[in-house]
């Protein structure tokens, strides 16, 4: 049976080629991994795909109730907050734009479920699961094929046939789990790009063994392009909002709205500036130090 589950994403540059983690950890003390890449994405979209791949897992594989570690709190706070709100407006912002990522945060709401407690991890704390999972993802941005720890096919049944909702142990049920064990770790096409299990995939779009011609190439990175921009706005909205009512945010948040390392922010001392904000630091609490924003242009 499954006992926790931990979740990360990379992106080298970002946005650039991404990569995303999972580690699955079983109650039997075993562990099972998943990963995959995408050639040009950001940092929060690979957060999120190795999320929904955790939930497709879990989706597939039925227990109690579980855990979920992330150490982005723009996921965290997406799915358990932020969401309702998007939901009711019909997946608008405040603005009335469309939701950043909404296609995965659709298909996150989608898998979620109340079985799932979604837990913050800070990351490069020394976390076992976290440490493996950025590892996982930082090999898939860097192009590498990383080899995935697998459950043997007697744990996986073993966790199935403890639920109520299996079916009895024959021939047939062992060929569905395998089915489902590769379905897994197929990423979606559309999404991203395959597991680097494939050589092919590896090979570069413009090279002679691709089918994209210069024309749709052009096309789908100006579309990368302007989802970038409306990104970008999308979090200089969120800092004015911020800096105008005052509200104090940790190094873990400012980083996520800053869309960089949490030891980006920490680095910089405790006065400086970031686009049109000065960024100062407010004090400590807990783990976290607190930061505030004001406008200065």
């Amino acid at each position: 049976m499954i006992q926790s589950i931990y979740t990360d994403g990379a992106c080298s540059g970002n946005p650039g080629p991404g990569g995303w983690g999972v580690v699955v950890y079983f109650k039997d003390g075993s562990r099972h991994e998943l990963g995959g890449a995408d050639r040009q994405t950001t940092n929060n979209r690979m957060e999120m795909q190795a999320a929904i791949a955790a939930l497709k897992f879990f989706t597939d594989h039925p227990t109690d109730a579980i855990e979920l570690y992330t150490d982005s709190e723009y996921v965290r706070k997406g799915i358990t907050e932020w969401i309702k709100g998007w939901k009711k407006k019909g997946w608008k912002t405040s603005t009335g734009k469309d939701v950043v990522n909404k296609d995965l945060w659709q298909e996150l709401d989608l898998l979620n479920s109340s079985q799932v407690q979604w837990r913050y991890v800070r990351a490069h704390a020394g976390n076992e699961g976290n440490e493996r999972c950025d590892a996982i993802a930082r090999a898939f941005s860097l192009g590498k094929n990383p080899t995935l720890a697998q459950a043997q096919s007697n744990q996986t049944i073993t966790s199935d046939i403890t639920s109520d909702k299996t079916e009895p142990l024959t021939v047939k049920t062992l060929l569905k789990s395998v089915q489902t064990e590769s379905a897994v770790l197929k990423l979606n096409l559309t999404q991203s790009a395959p597991l680097l299990t494939d050589v092919a995939t590896l090979e570069p779009m413009t090279d002679a063994h691709s089918s994209f011609t210069p024309d749709t190439v052009d096309g789908d990175l100006r579309e990368v392009k302007v989802a970038q921009l409306r990104d970008t706005v999308e979090a200089l909205r969120i800092a004015d909002e911020i800096a105008e009512k005052g509200y104090f945010i940790t190094s873990s948040e400012l980083a996520d709205l800053m869309d960089v390392n949490a030891s980006a922010v920490t680095s910089r001392g405790d006065n400086w500036v970031w686009r049109n904000w000065a960024v100062s630091r407010v004090r400590r609490e807990g783990n976290q130090i607190l930061w505030q924003l004001e406008r200065v242009s």
